[in-house]
């Protein structure tokens, strides 16, 4: 946006600019698609398969620039073949294709992913890529096991999705903006996968969370935080689990993309409390 004009990014103004606007970055958000979740029922097996089709067949006919996925892509954390085909096919049959992409991004790429080959997935050669999605992982399929890999690293290898927001080192984490330009639209997206809530909830108190902010133009950015934690305490006695508050969250960040909670809401809500 202008320095002098209003803060409004051109991915919440499409309502403003007429289509074709080069300018106006639009950005399909989903969260919580626990594929695979009762893949074995007779009536609901196809349930989260087909809502994740529906997804991706929504953004291209929107137009969308990108897909914005904030965690708990899988329900299990060792998904089954058919969990994994599926997710796959639906990635393939809706991603790939002639559709030019318009967006661009300008950071370090080697500090925003972490699978082998370290870059956005559009930029590949071999690939003809018409969507980008980008990813976070949630509480159900967090990194595990030999490795220490999740199965978004499978969808990242693959070259379907470009996995970001892992914390390697929980003692000091730190957040790098994937920087996202499309023409004068300029939009910092932080990510940051999920962590046990008590432990964030810790890191964040004693200010062992810091954030990486562009080194020019610092406020000409538009920042986004993709998260998937608890955003209000859940259960009872010493069986309750931590939570993460609002204003515990940097104070950069212009709109908070909150996973796990499975609702739909738009504006602050459980988990603003001060202190």
């Amino acid at each position: 946006p202008p320095a002098n004009g209003p803060r409004i990014p051109g991915f919440l103004a499409s309502t403003m600019a007429e289509d074709g606007d080069g300018d106006v970055l639009r950005i399909l958000i989903a969260s919580d698609m626990h594929l695979g979740y009762a893949e074995k029922d007779p009536i609901r097996g196809e349930d989260s398969f087909n809502t994740f089709e529906e997804i991706f067949i929504k953004a291209n006919e929107q137009q969308a620039d990108m897909v914005l996925l904030a965690g708990d892509l899988f329900h299990d954390n060792k998904p089954s073949r058919r969990a994994l085909q599926r997710c796959m096919e639906v990635l393939r049959d809706h991603c790939l294709g002639q559709r030019e992409v318009h967006i661009e991004v300008v950071s370090d790429q080697t500090a925003n992913f972490h699978d082998k080959y370290k870059s956005v997935n559009y930029e590949d050669s071999n690939y003809n890529v018409q969507l980008p999605v980008f990813s976070i992982h949630g509480n159900h399929d967090d990194p595990a096991g030999d490795g220490g890999l999740a199965a978004l690293d499978l969808m990242s290898t693959a070259n379907l999705v470009n996995y970001f927001g892992r914390a390697n080192d929980i003692a000091s984490v730190r957040l790098y903006p994937i920087l996202i330009q499309k023409g004068i639209t300029k939009l910092a997206l932080y990510g940051l996968g999920h962590i046990r809530d008590e432990r964030l909830h810790r890191a964040l108190e004693r200010k062992e969370v810091s954030v990486a902010r562009p080194s020019k133009d610092t406020d000409q950015w538009f920042n986004l935080l993709a998260l998937h934690q608890n955003r209000h305490e859940r259960g009872a006695g010493d069986g309750k689990k931590g939570y993460i508050k609002e204003s515990q969250l940097p104070s950069c960040m212009d709109i908070v993309v909150w996973g796990h909670e499975h609702k739909c809401e738009i504006g602050s809500g459980a988990g603003t409390q001060a202190g």
